[in-house]
């Protein structure tokens, strides 16, 4: 159980350094943004996918 605290913990922490350093995590390639007069549409559809995999790396993790 240790090992993956320490796992779940580094990944945890990589994800923050990379927020903290200005990585645009919801602004990625494949992200739709439909901007008319008075209507404005984000769909983060790649960033839903990445946190998508990240999520089931996880949860496999903790299966295993």
């Amino acid at each position: 159980m240790g090992p993956l605290l320490v796992l779940v913990g580094a990944v945890i922490a990589a994800v923050g350094a990379l927020v903290w350093l200005g990585v645009p995590l919801g602004r990625l390639p494949g992200d739709l943004l439909v901007e008319r007069d008075g209507f404005r549409l984000y769909m983060p559809i790649t960033t839903s996918i990445v946190v998508s995999v990240a999520f089931m790396l996880v949860s496999w993790l903790f299966r295993r």
